[in-house]
């Protein structure tokens, strides 16, 4: 299988879901743990994915931007960069939903092992989508992605802990 991936644009995919989803559940964690209703995380994730998934996206933009500058010593298009914001925007909005979707169906505590679980195989699935990519081992690219992430998902929820 031939990759016909931009590498600038396969990273803004990765980093998208991979920061969305750890995101995500990390603050919906947190503040179920604070035992607040579903509708308040709900609420509160919502936010979160729209803000964030903007806020990347134009962090994307201006730092591909500038990267691309930087490398030709000049003015440059700025459509790598505009397609990299968008594919950034789409992937971390839509994966944002991935750990909120429990809370549309449950009280917050029942939900969160749910939210977690999803947002674990999600990040396994996204690192064996990188190895179909890249044409590198399935289980390696997956377990990785599921411990990296995962432990960044364990900090979200102690900080939750922590601060409520």
């Amino acid at each position: 299988m031939t990759s016909h991936w931009s590498p600038t644009y396969f990273k803004s995919f990765i980093f998208g879901v991979e920061d969305s989803l750890v995101s995500t559940v990390g603050l919906v964690s947190g503040i179920a743990l604070a035992g607040v209703s579903a509708d308040t995380i709900l609420l509160t994730g919502t936010v979160l994915i729209c803000v964030e998934a903007f806020s990347m996206a134009a962090g994307e933009y201006l730092s591909e931007f500038e990267t691309e500058e930087y490398l030709k010593q000049g003015i440059v298009s700025g459509h790598k960069s505009l397609v990299a914001s968008l594919i950034m925007f789409v992937s971390y909005f839509v994966s944002g939903f991935i750990p909120l979707f429990p809370y549309l169906f449950m009280p917050s505590l029942s939900a969160l092992p749910y939210s977690i679980g999803a947002a674990l195989i999600a990040l396994f699935v996204l690192g064996m989508f990188g190895a179909r990519v890249s044409r590198t081992s399935y289980l390696s690219h997956g377990i990785r992605m599921l411990l990296v992430g995962g432990a960044a998902i364990v900090i979200g929820i102690l900080a939750g802990q922590i601060a409520s």
